[in-house]
């Protein structure tokens, strides 16, 4: 109709139930967006009741009434399985330890999800994730969470950089005080609802216990270094490198009193490979080589002087970043504890993330050749 004020954008955002982003929703109605609510589901109910989309469903109404503010739901149950589900189990076999959160992000959060939303008629998308995006030129770059503490770049390094131009995190900027202080104020009914943790299949469940559902346990032996037989472990996917607690090792008549730690998983022969003391150079690594990596911007030409996380929330690590044929060479300036395969390398850049990599492995200093040439010869 003549006269009548252009429609505001509509804005998608994804509703977990969550404070972050029941947050996330109301910040972009006070920008004035036209603002609706998606709800996802990527697992089904299981009788044990560990599960709590319900309960986080009822909740994202309830912050919808609220905010006065429509909410769809979907299923993403089938793809979460396919494209997220089976690769963890298929990791776990291999005796790796993945992180089905960064393929949850780059397959269903802002793969099946995003496009469900443009479905909808939006043009953006929005999340509750502690991250930010710039816009320099033609081209939008990720950028840490300012609240060092919640930052969840490392997690979004995979998402396809084309959709960044319509993605929103309305919440970077803050840190976790103030997005709960903010709820409060405006009696948004999760304001003080416990932050979600672990992965979100396994919710509140022991580790072993769902994993054996889907896996068989294949015990076999703990040994030291030198080959000694002194344990016996319940299947190699139950363990990470550096681990302390459930090895079920006491003190060693013959040996030192020292705490035994996971230094290596040789799936081959099925066997754990422990060392004692959390310092011991067998739990350390000068480099590690990685798969294919994902870059969010333009990719370096060969090497690479930038910062690298092996794990969430570990300060950033100075790093040289070698491509080939095969992945990447990252080489530390200081030597890295308990490097694990399977987890990812995000690179940095200052606040900016470039992208990553799944980690294959963790190479000692006498286990690679470095290009130390080229590496000399580039400024710090």
């Amino acid at each position: 109709m003549a006269g009548m004020p252009p429609e505001q954008p509509l804005v998608i955002v994804a509703l977990s139930g969550g404070v972050d982003s029941a947050v996330a929703a109301l910040l972009l109605q006070r920008q004035g967006y036209r603002v609706q609510a998606l709800f996802m589901s990527n697992w089904e109910e299981d009788e044990a009741g560990y599960c709590t989309a319900a309960e986080d469903y009822q909740d994202a109404r309830r912050v919808c009434d609220v905010l006065d503010i429509p909410l769809h739901k979907a299923t993403f149950a089938a793809q979460y399985r396919e494209r997220v589900f089976a690769d963890f189990l298929r990791e776990y076999q291999a005796g790796r330890t993945p992180n089905p959160d960064v393929l949850c992000n780059r397959e269903i959060k802002f793969g099946v999800c995003l496009e469900y939303a443009r479905r909808l008629g939006a043009t953006h998308f929005a999340t509750g994730h502690y991250a930010r995006i710039a816009r320099n030129g033609e081209r939008y770059k990720l950028l840490k969470g300012c609240d060092p503490s919640k930052d969840q770049s490392y997690f979004l390094h995979s998402i396809d950089p084309a959709v960044l131009p319509q993605v929103l995190f309305p919440i970077g900027h803050l840190d976790k005080s103030a997005v709960r202080q903010i709820a409060r104020e405006a009696v948004l009914p999760v304001y003080d609802k416990k932050d979600s943790t672990g992965i979100c299949f396994i919710g509140e469940r022991p580790f072993r216990e769902f994993l054996s559902r889907y896996l068989p346990a294949q015990p076999g032996f703990i040994e030291t270094p030198s080959g000694e037989v002194i344990g016996r472990h319940e299947g190699l996917m139950y363990y990470t490198l550096g681990q302390r607690q459930g090895l079920g090792i006491g003190g060693l008549a013959h040996g030192a009193e020292a705490a035994w730690y996971v230094a290596a998983k040789d799936p081959a022969r099925n066997v754990l490979t422990v060392v004692q003391g959390s310092d011991h150079p067998l739990l350390h690594a000068s480099a590690l080589r990685t798969e294919a990596p994902h870059w969010l911007s333009q990719p370096p030409a060969r090497v690479l002087r930038c910062s690298v996380k092996t794990r969430y929330r570990q300060a950033d690590q100075s790093c040289t970043v070698e491509l080939d044929a095969d992945g990447t060479l990252v080489t530390f300036e200081r030597p890295q504890r308990a490097i694990t395969p399977g987890q990812s390398a995000v690179f940095y850049s200052g606040e900016e993330c470039l992208g990553g990599a799944v980690i294959a492995r963790a190479l000692a200093p006498r286990t690679y050749a470095a290009s130390s040439a080229i590496a000399a010869s580039m400024p710090v």
